[in-house]
C-alpha cells in the first residue's frame, strides 16, 4: 500500500483554528457519501462508535450541521498500551439550497452510519410537459 493510499484511508481531524471544543480529544471530519434520485438526496455519513443517542442533528439558517459524539471506550481502571485507532468526536456542515424541503429532513443511526434524508422541494422534482396540438 502506498503512502497516499494510507493517507486516503485515515480519519480527517477538524485543525484546531475551526474554534474551541467542548470536550478534550480530538474532533474528525466524518467521511460522507450523497447520492440522488428522483425524490430525494441521500447523505451517508461514517461515524464508527458513535450510538444514535449521541448524534445531534441541527438546521437552521440553510445550515445543516452534524455531531457525533463518542462514549468513552477506555474504564477507570484500564490503561492504553497501544493505540492504532485513534477515537474522537465527529462534525460536519452543510449548506443546504431551497431545493431541498427542510421540513421532512429524516435521519437513522446504524452501525455507525448515519442516513440522513432530504427530500426534495415539489418544485425541484423533474416533471413531465404535456405538450398539445392547435
Amino acid at each position: 500500500m502506498t503512502t497516499k493510499e494510507m493517507e486516503l484511508k485515515e480519519k480527517k481531524e477538524i485543525k484546531k483554528e475551526a474554534g474551541e471544543g467542548t470536550r478534550p480529544g480530538p474532533v474528525f471530519v466524518p467521511a460522507v457519501d450523497i447520492l440522488e434520485n428522483e425524490k430525494e438526496l441521500i447523505v451517508l455519513a461514517d461515524m464508527p462508535g458513535v450510538d444514535s443517542k449521541n448524534v445531534d442533528i441541527d438546521l437552521r439558517d440553510n445550515q445543516l450541521t452534524i455531531i457525533g459524539r463518542i462514549d468513552e471506550i477506555e474504564d477507570e481502571k484500564e490503561v492504553s498500551l497501544y493505540k492504532e485507532f485513534h477515537w474522537g468526536d465527529y462534525y460536519r456542515m452543510f449548506t443546504l439550497s431551497d431545493v431541498i424541503d427542510q421540513g421532512k429532513i429524516t435521519a437513522k443511526m446504524e452501525n455507525g452510519v448515519l442516513r440522513l434524508v432530504l427530500p426534495k422541494a415539489e418544485k425541484a422534482k423533474p416533471q413531465k410537459i404535456a405538450v398539445t396540438a392547435n
